[in-house]
């Protein structure tokens, strides 16, 4: 048996997030049963992480196992076999003990919000008209760098041994008719980036200011930051190893 790496991207909308679940159409399930179709034999696949539901990833990284050859055909085959909303770059093997999930350094993330209705944006960011003060809420997100635990960011009752993640940078940024939020972290909780976002759409709203973000996250209680931003604008961007 020899271990790969394969590289893909996805457009979250029609799926329930990454993980496989009962009753539910995940990208776990979808990408397992097509490459055990195509490679003849059961094959179980794991991500760098979880994306949830409605969630993108532009650049996505999961291992598995197999005693099968994997050839360029082997890639050309499986992109016919999977739906147009999944798309795999790429499939090398590596050492036998690499592992997508736990070998990570670092995962980041983008929340993309469209200014303006646009029918080719839709799914695909969310759209939230509003005057954008980009160096308020960039004084905001330096604050962040300054802590590491965000059980203010996390959705309640997941089953982690901790929620401290180191932030190693968090900016937004004006693109033409977007508003984008970039974070990088070491690791991230379940709902955390959603999370901060909504917060910090507070914050640029004037419903709280910036000593305020301060106290949500050293209260370390998700009741005390804001409502989680939709899903459709978050996207896995970059995996590094």
């Amino acid at each position: 048996m020899k271990r790969y790496f394969i590289e893909l991207s996805y457009k979250g909308t029609n799926y329930h997030g990454w993980q496989t679940q009962p009753n539910a159409t995940t990208v776990q399930q979808t990408l397992e049963n097509a490459l055990s179709k195509k490679l003849q034999e059961n094959i179980k696949v794991t991500g760098a992480g979880r994306t949830d539901t409605g969630v993108h990833a532009e650049f996505f990284i999961a291992h598995f196992d197999t005693s099968k050859p994997i050839t360029e055909k082997t890639i050309f085959g499986l992109n016919r076999m999977l739906p147009q909303d999944i798309s795999i770059f790429n499939i090398y093997e590596v050492d036998k003990e690499k592992h997508a999930r736990f070998d990570a350094i670092s995962r980041t993330y983008e929340y993309r919000i469209s200014t303006n209705k646009n029918p080719f944006l839709n799914e695909i960011t969310a759209f939230i008209p509003a005057n954008y003060n980009i160096e308020l809420l960039n004084k905001a997100s330096n604050l962040l760098l300054n802590y590491t635990d965000f059980t203010s960011f996390s959705k309640l009752h997941t089953d982690v041994k901790t929620n401290n993640c180191n932030i190693t940078e968090a900016f937004w940024k004006e693109e033409k008719t977007l508003i984008v939020f970039r974070i990088t972290a070491d690791r991230f909780l379940r709902n955390m980036v959603r999370a901060i976002v909504g917060t910090m759409l507070e914050l640029n709203a004037g419903k709280i200011i910036i000593s305020d973000l301060e106290k949500i996250i050293l209260a370390k209680d998700r009741n005390k930051a804001g409502k989680s931003a939709n899903s459709e604008g978050l996207f896995l961007v970059e995996i590094k190893y």
